[in-house]
């Protein structure tokens, strides 16, 4: 599957219609971004089951804003809408592989239980 451009306009709808959603933050001027290409390139054509998509920074700088992003590439997995990881950095072939096979071998049902008992503590 070729990976997708995000927008402030798409992101929420993408975020919400599709189960797994990996962005990847980036701009045409960042060195590490463009090395990093490539591989996520190759994900999104090994992982048909997850929307890879990207977010020119600099184009979209609401977006980016709002999200912190404030080092790029950044990466964001997002499963059954929630962020599961936000980490800036490209990521080695192997290690972004292993990061796939960790957020689809999560139990989400598990990670919603974890949500919910850290939530009460927070506010008190």
């Amino acid at each position: 599957m070729a990976t997708v451009e995000l927008t402030q306009d798409t992101f929420e709808s993408m975020i919400t219609e599709n189960d797994t959603v990996i962005i990847d933050f980036w701009a045409s001027w960042c060195g590490p971004c463009r090395t990093f290409a490539p591989t996520f390139e190759a994900a999104s054509d090994k992982h048909e089951d997850i929307v890879f998509a990207k977010v020119n920074t600099e184009e979209q700088q609401q977006l980016s804003m709002e999200f912190g992003i404030r080092s790029i590439p950044t990466l964001m997995v997002f499963r059954d809408q929630i962020l599961l990881y936000s980490q800036p950095g490209a990521l080695p072939g192997p290690v972004f592989d292993d990061l796939i096979d960790q957020v689809k071998g999560l139990d989400m049902d598990d990670v919603r239980r974890q949500i919910a008992e850290q939530a009460p503590s927070e506010l008190g």
